[in-house]
């Protein structure tokens, strides 16, 4: 395929021969391992949905449902724009969590609505119900499904893939996955999921930062039998271009409201476990999954008090002037470039906090964000953080073994 590939979206144009030569190959729901190769290293990573040649034609006279939000765009156009644009019949508009325009409190009720540009009908994937039902498949030929993932078991947005998976199974719909980039694609670390803790914060056997892209993870759910009854789904993954999983990728996009930034994509495994204490982590700030804090944490440096704001409409701790510490960019870095999640944070509050007060939360919250009870019971135990970190070796090695079999890209 010639590197001068120009698309004309009407008044939109693609001008793809500003980029690297357009790739065709995918990947069909098959458990084998396969290894985009022959790719420059010197070129940017590319999220599939800006290889429109290779998944246009598929779509060419098939009647479309789209799973989309914010993070969903070709080169500065919505997904949904440029297909309409090019002649593609979409049909409506299926959204997780945060909504179509990734505004959202995290976990709030989403409703279905009409897109006031396009006047399709968007179907909520986090309200009454978060799978797509029969009826809205009728007379759908392809699911497409495009939504930047940030490579963590407690991020809703694999939960949404899974369900969307089973209802195309269900109702005998192919769906194609746009694979984008992980910007943890190079961590493998912390518990892997009891299945007595499965929830939509975590319905697989994973670790909780577990090294694939949305693609991959998506033929493993296939490979591994995880729909209901071990249902396969018609499935074909549209690969990255000019990427591994050595790939450094910073986000174009927040993926949701509290992910403003490369930094608190960095530190979101590692600070997120306070959801299920009294600890705060930004969220009502400027900085959310930036910084830690509580009133009674003596030995803060910084200081903040979250307030009501754009994706936290009551943020935890609201109104409260709360001592911590500010991680940031510096931190987030050195965090990533180690490969592991940074455990020392939250031993660091727990030893300070727990004399004082019941520092997890008792509706077993932390519990399922850990995705097992272990890691609470060694933490009020004293462990240390390589104590806990062997503990989790071998289930570590197992779930390799299991990754590898559905890696497109080279680690």
């Amino acid at each position: 395929m010639s590197a001068k590939c120009t698309i004309q979206l009407g008044m939109i144009i693609l001008l793809l021969s500003c980029g690297p030569a357009l790739q065709s190959n995918t990947v069909e729901s098959k458990p084998e391992k396969v290894v985009v190769t022959e790719v420059p290293a010197i070129l940017e990573p590319l999220p599939a949905a800006v290889n429109v040649p290779s998944y246009l034609q598929i779509l060419k006279g098939k009647n479309v449902a789209v799973v989309a939000n914010q993070t969903s765009m070709i080169q500065g156009t919505h997904m949904v724009d440029s297909l309409i644009a090019l002649g593609i019949d979409v049909r409506h508009i299926y959204t997780p969590e945060h909504g179509f325009r990734g505004d959202a409190d995290a976990g709030a009720h989403i409703n279905d609505e009409k897109d006031q540009k396009t006047g399709l009908q968007i179907y909520s994937l986090h309200g009454k119900s978060k799978k797509p039902s029969a009826e809205s498949l009728k007379n759908i030929d392809i699911v497409l499904f495009d939504i930047q993932d940030v490579g963590v078991r407690f991020y809703t947005y694999i939960s949404t893939l899974h369900y969307v998976m089973e209802a195309c199974a269900e109702s005998g719909v192919k769906i194609i996955v746009l694979d984008r980039p992980n910007p943890l694609a190079n961590t493998i670390d912390g518990p892997t999921l009891d299945p007595k803790f499965s929830s939509f914060i975590g319905k697989h056997p994973v670790p909780m930062v577990y090294g694939m892209t949305i693609g991959e993870y998506a033929l493993m759910i296939n490979g591994e039998g995880w729909l209901k009854e071990k249902l396969k789904a018609e499935l074909q993954v549209i690969p990255c271009l000019n990427y591994d999983h050595q790939t450094q990728y910073n986000l174009p996009i927040p993926p949701s409201p509290n992910l403003p930034n490369q930094a608190s994509v960095y530190l979101y495994p590692s600070l997120c476990l306070f959801e299920g204490t009294v600890v705060s982590l930004g969220r009502g700030t400027d900085h959310p999954f930036e910084i830690a804090g509580h009133p009674d944490f003596e030995i803060g440096a910084y200081k903040f008090t979250p307030l009501p704001n754009r994706g936290s409409s009551d943020p935890p701790l609201k109104g409260k002037l709360c001592k911590g510490q500010f991680y940031g960019p510096e931190r987030a870095q050195k965090v990533h470039d180690s490969r592991q999640l940074d455990l020392s944070i939250l031993l660091t509050f727990y030893n300070e906090l727990s004399p004082k007060l019941q520092f997890f939360n008792a509706d077993g919250f932390f519990e399922l964000l850990a995705g097992t009870d272990v890691l609470r019971r060694q933490i009020e135990q004293g462990m240390s953080e390589e104590e806990i970190r062997i503990s989790w070796q071998e289930d570590l090695e197992k779930f390799k073994v299991t990754r590898k079999k559905y890696l497109i890209y080279q680690d």
